[in-house]
């Protein structure tokens, strides 16, 4: 056979293979077959799924208190509002002082917010620039405290502030029996976040400063702290949302009422049995949204101030 005979037959061959029809595939096969010949389809894929599983997972339950809220007590309950009654905010505070339970929260969350940070500072300045002996089994320990479950140290706690160990030390209905303790347990947290960020700032800057007279403690405050933004930041807010939202502690150090200083969660419990004759879910659902509030504004603002503060210090590099 010659050589035009054989490419006229390998011709032929290939025409015959190339004439043969695609399997025919599904949807679902397509996309693999494409993800499998670039993979950032598959990659994308994950990661739209994730977010949207997290955000229905998250946003669901906020959008279900709105419909309880907003849907008159003589419609039935489904996925879309059966009315529209606005009137239930300003039924929460009406019922009972649910503007009192809002200040106790927000005071207590600042008050432990600002102590927590001070103290956190000098701790974070201590472990994360100096060197000492016994430095990391002293952080541990520190940090084990936050492996304590807050009702370990409940019944010790409850007896020294109703004055039962010192009859002088009275703090039952105070804003004290609930800064302390929050402060004691959400310590070990910020003080290893600031321990890591205050050991990645150069020496040289803070040696800069103590040439100008500062002390280490103004070097600290002025120096170490601005360029620490984002993990103060960080800190800060992880504790406030923590206090803000805690209720344990706060339901057996007081009362209940708003004059006792007690949180917003003891609040909501109060619109729960606001209503006569029944519970009334649609003003607890509208307290619920009202208290979320507050923490939604300080996340957007904080995530703001992390971001510029992270930008601002890849600038300066």
């Amino acid at each position: 056979m010659s050589r035009e005979d054989q490419r006229t037959d390998g011709g032929t061959a290939t025409a015959g293979i190339s004439d043969e029809p695609e399997l025919k595939r599904g949807i679902f096969a397509r996309w693999v077959s494409k993800a499998i010949k670039n993979p950032e389809r598959a990659y994308r894929a994950m990661f739209y799924t994730a977010a949207v599983f997290f955000l229905v997972t998250t946003l669901f339950p906020f959008y279900w208190l709105l419909v309880v809220a907003i849907t008159p007590e003589s419609a039935a309950l489904g996925l879309v509002p059966g009315g529209f009654e606005v009137g239930v905010f300003a039924d929460v505070f009406v019922k009972i002082d649910f503007a009192r339970y809002m200040f106790n929260s927000l005071l207590l969350a600042t008050l432990t917010t600002i102590v927590v940070l001070v103290l956190a500072s000098l701790a974070g300045y201590v472990f994360g620039r100096l060197d000492f002996p016994g430095k990391g089994p002293l952080m541990l320990a520190i940090l084990a405290i936050s492996y304590f479950p807050p009702a370990a140290f409940f019944l010790p706690l409850y007896r020294l502030f109703t004055g039962n160990v010192f009859p002088w030390l009275s703090l039952y209905n105070t804003p004290g029996a609930m800064v302390l303790p929050f402060s004691s347990l959400f310590m070990p947290l910020s003080i290893f976040i600031l321990t890591t960020f205050y050991g990645q700032i150069p020496d040289g800057l803070e040696d800069a400063a103590r040439v100008e007279g500062t002390t280490r403690l103004g070097a600290l405050f002025r120096v170490i702290v601005p360029l620490s933004a984002p993990g103060v930041a960080t800190a800060g807010v992880l504790t406030f949302i923590a206090v803000y939202n805690e209720f344990f502690f706060s339901f057996w150090m007081t009362d209940g009422s708003a004059s006792a200083w007690a949180p917003i969660v003891a609040g909501i419990l109060q619109l729960q049995r606001a209503g006569q004759f029944e519970i009334t879910y649609g003003v607890m659902a509208a307290g619920s949204i009202i208290a979320v509030l507050p923490v939604a504004i300080l996340v957007v603002v904080a995530q703001e101030k992390i971001v510029s503060g992270l930008t601002a210090g890849a600038l300066k590099e």
